[in-house]
């Protein structure tokens, strides 16, 4: 599970950004803040891996949080969640490495993506050492707009990693069916990105005959 603590001076905004982190799967709260102050003790007690961080609290302001964080190295990634839209707060955060930037207000599905798109990311950097290029395009380039080229219409980044880590963990091969129950999409889904990955040349595909129908088409990573 990834830990996450809620910063946001409004109640009301927190309980609902809550709420968004414990539906996603993957993911849980492990406390909220409102003030500045409050953050940087609870980063401190907790040890969160994220925090999703509003600019505009009553003590400071978010981004001397972060840069506090970082002085006091604290590991935690940090999304930035707020209604800023200045340049100089796009280019401090920037700057001070967040991974990402979410303006208010934003629904369920479009937070829910950001966090699986960080989930990606941390599932490659938990590892000790990156298999290549592709590892580090994926963490350096996460909206899958990096050297290797954007993916095809109507195929996400988020989806793409998320299948991709099911099947670079699986212990031999993954057919569609059981690529799907592990992401949570659909089996015609999980079975788009396996192709894609096979016909990029990620991945391969080899025949399982049974007794009797088609025969079972098997994917694994790496070609």
């Amino acid at each position: 599970m990834i830990r996450v603590l809620v910063v946001d001076d409004d109640f009301m905004v927190a309980r609902v950004h809550h709420g968004f982190v414990s539906r996603t799967p993957g993911f849980e709260v492990v406390g909220v803040a409102h003030t500045g102050a409050d953050a940087l003790t609870m980063v401190n007690e907790l040890k969160p891996d994220l925090v999703l961080l509003d600019l505009y609290l009553p003590d400071l302001f978010g981004l001397d949080v972060l840069a506090r964080l970082r002085t006091e190295g604290a590991e935690c990634d940090v999304v930035v969640i707020t209604a800023a839209t200045e340049v100089d707060a796009v280019r401090g955060a920037r700057r001070q490495g967040v991974v990402d930037y979410v303006l208010k207000p934003f629904g369920f599905e479009d937070l829910r993506q950001r966090l699986e798109r960080y989930a990606a990311q941390h599932q490659v950097l938990a590892t000790d050492e990156l298999r290549g290029q592709q590892d580090i395009d994926r963490v350096l380039w996460p909206r899958g707009a990096g050297p290797a080229g954007a993916l095809p219409k109507g195929m996400s980044a988020e989806t793409a990693g998320l299948v991709e880590t099911a099947l670079r963990e699986a212990d031999g091969t993954l057919s569609a069916s059981e690529a799907a129950a592990r992401v949570g999409v659909s089996r015609v889904s999980a079975r788009r990105y396996l192709e894609y990955f096979c016909t990029v040349g990620r991945a391969e595909v080899s025949l399982r005959y049974g007794n009797a129908g088609r025969p079972e088409r098997r994917y694994r990573w790496g070609a």
